[in-house]
């Protein structure tokens, strides 16, 4: 099945902001972002962005009186390996910028997502030493603040630019509305679309889904998951690898708790044991 535009136009995005860390798994985040911005005629703004080490490790300021020097130095290390991770992978392209870390780290990085079309973020990989440079909810939270799109990396396997085939997760919410809306570039150039729901509207809702999508000229196969709708992540993953998938398209929800972000059990899933890249907006 081969979708195309057919004279509609799709605004694809032209800002691009790219979240960079000391991570190895940062050079496919810039590559990725690359590609987009070369097939979206685009401009990416990688931004280095992580706790401080005095935020990590506040209690050293006891242990020494260098400590501050010494925290100011790992950071030091930590912002310039992402600068040069950015300068290699972004191969010199003349759409890759860099503009100076924030200086009050994650929370100030949702405030510069309002300024922006989309993000690519990487997911959370609790077994890198480098995870605890971040809050554990920042892919969650700046979501949740800005309210703009992001592409999640996951922190294995290969990444498709676009995604060939690509899966949506319907639910008839805002969050799933504004994910569709920011993925029409990426289903307008998609050979296949597949939609599902789970729960007991999921039919009614998702032959609506295929009817705005056909007005955008892409034609999309809906299929029910049924009205248990129990273990959606689990499920959406499993059913990702069988059509194929190379992009999740799908809402983020959340709201804010005691000054924690708290996520849905499919977000939470999703965010935990993505396998592909995922397309989520709040």
């Amino acid at each position: 099945m081969t979708n195309g535009l057919k004279g509609i136009a799709v605004q694809a995005p032209r800002s691009i902001l790219l979240h960079l860390d000391s991570s190895p798994r940062t050079e496919a985040r810039i590559r990725l972002a690359r590609v987009l911005a070369e097939t979206f005629d685009a401009e990416v703004t990688g931004v280095p962005c992580a706790l401080t080490a005095l935020m990590r490790y506040p209690f050293a300021l006891e242990a020494s009186p260098d400590a501050i020097c010494i925290m100011k130095e790992l950071d030091k290390q930590c912002r310039d390996k992402a600068l040069a991770l950015f300068a290699d992978a972004g191969g010199g392209s003349p759409r890759m910028h860099c503009e100076a870390p924030p200086d009050d780290g994650p929370w100030a990085f949702a405030r510069r997502a309002l300024y922006t079309d989309l993000l690519v973020l990487g997911q959370r990989n609790e077994e890198d030493p480098d995870a605890a440079d971040l809050p554990p909810d920042f892919i969650s939270s700046v979501l949740v603040e800005c309210g703009k799109p992001a592409l999640i990396v996951p922190y294995a396997g290969a990444v498709e630019p676009l995604g060939s085939t690509v899966l949506i997760a319907w639910k008839e919410t805002r969050e799933s509305a504004r994910a569709v809306t920011a993925a029409l570039p990426w289903l307008s150039r998609a050979r296949a679309v597949h939609a599902v729901g789970y729960g007991a509207a999921a039919e009614p809702s998702l032959r609506s889904l295929q009817a705005y999508l056909r007005t955008q000229g892409i034609q999309a196969s809906v299929r029910s998951g049924g009205a248990d709708d129990s273990d959606i992540g689990e499920r959406l993953l499993s059913l990702a690898a069988d059509v194929g998938a190379e992009l999740l398209v799908m809402g983020c929800y959340g709201h804010s708790r005691a000054r924690e972000w708290v996520v849905g059990g499919a977000t939470r899933s999703i965010l935990e044991s993505m396998t592909l890249p995922v397309l989520m907006a709040h």
